[in-house]
């Protein structure tokens, strides 16, 4: 029987979690043997397993299943890899459950490279999100390759700023690989495709049910030497994937935010249990001690290059009052002391001069330089 067919089969099995399959796999010698044998030999010498998971092992309706299965996905170009296979990443192998089998759509030698995760909220503040992306452009500069989950916010800029270096990352899914979820993300999703990878567990036409998020968090953590986390409230998802790291022996990183937003709680509680602080891309890939490229050290924050270092006093002045994070005109004005006509007319200036950018609501922020 071919191997793919008898794990696709055995993993088919409704009701049938990992940890039913790792004890099925501990008493038989592969899923083939399980699959050939009398249901009433199992539940004797498998105990502690369902009844209803037990009377689904139905050998020929599992393997017509399976093989419809390969069929489906191969039209869509997905490729299915076992536990077993060499093309399975082997720092997932090692953690507690690791996935059956994965569904991969994209290029999948990407599962075999050096990986750091990279999430956060999903209601996202536009600071984060720009830390996010730029952050996850720089990583890949230095021969990583970014692991998020798609979904909105940290998530989606991450994925965007790998995709503007290298392409390298991969969007691990909480459903199946022909289900886009969130459909706002339907074009991100078919250029990772394209150009990254996209990866889940689960088999096709898989709904993005809630219990199936942190189960992904955990692929995400699994696939990855390190865990970014750029923006996290207290009861966010993205502190499931630090504590998942955490049990798996990878690093945990936090970015630092505003103590006044209830969006930078959850990655301050991260620093106060011991995370480590990313003031700027160096401070990961030194602590993973990645053999990368090395390029000059860069803070997240913005000052002024020398391409638009060409600014009168005045406006160099007003740039210092100036920050990454949204201000309206008003609280500009109140902390330059000047007047709303000149504040109106500087701004007009620094932004003609790409060193900042406005925002809806009247709000202005500085913009950060594109690369190191």
């Amino acid at each position: 029987m071919n191997k793919l067919l008898e794990w696709l089969a055995l993993s088919l099995t409704p009701g049938l979690g990992i940890r039913s399959w790792n004890k099925l796999l501990a008493v038989f010698d592969g899923p083939q043997q399980v699959l050939e044998t009398d249901q009433s030999r199992i539940r004797k010498l498998v105990p502690g397993i369902r009844a209803n998971i037990i009377a689904g092992i139905n050998k020929e309706k599992l393997l017509a299943a399976a093989e419809k299965e390969i069929e489906c996905a191969a039209g869509l170009g997905i490729e299915i890899i076992t536990r077993e296979q060499e093309a399975y990443p082997e720092l997932l192998r090692h953690i507690d459950d690791p996935p059956i089998l994965l569904y991969v759509k994209g290029n999948a030698s990407l599962l075999q490279s050096a990986c750091i995760g990279v999430v956060g909220a999903r209601a996202a503040s536009v600071y984060g999100q720009r830390i996010a992306e730029d952050l996850s452009k720089r990583l890949c500069q230095r021969g990583l390759t970014v692991v998020s989950g798609l979904a909105l916010g940290i998530d989606a800029a991450a994925h965007k700023g790998a995709l503007q270096a290298s392409g390298a990352t991969l969007a691990v899914l909480g459903c199946g690989l022909d289900v886009v979820y969130p459909r706002q993300n339907r074009s991100l999703y078919e250029e990772i495709a394209c150009r990254g990878a996209l990866v889940s567990e689960y088999r096709l036409g898989a709904l993005p049910e809630a219990f199936r998020f942190p189960a992904r968090n955990r692929i995400i953590s699994g696939l990855s030497l390190g865990v970014v986390v750029v923006e996290a409230a207290r009861k966010s998802g993205s502190l499931i994937t630090a504590d998942y790291a955490l049990e798996q022996g990878r690093e945990v990183f936090a970015v630092p935010g505003r103590i006044d937003s209830c969006k930078s709680e959850g990655t301050h509680r991260l620093l106060q249990e011991g995370a480590k602080l990313v003031h700027t891309v160096n401070d990961i890939v030194e602590e993973l001690s990645f053999p990368a490229v090395v390029y000059n050290a860069s803070s997240l924050s913005c000052q002024p290059d020398g391409e638009n270092a060409a600014l009168t006093e005045e406006e160099k002045v007003f740039f210092a009052y100036l920050d990454v994070y949204p201000q309206t005109i008003d609280e500009i004005t109140r902390q330059s002391r000047m007047t709303v006509q000149k504040v109106s007319e500087l701004l007009l200036m620094l932004e003609l001069k790409g060193l900042i950018e406005s925002l809806p609501g009247n709000q202005y922020q500085k913009r950060r330089p594109a690369s190191v």
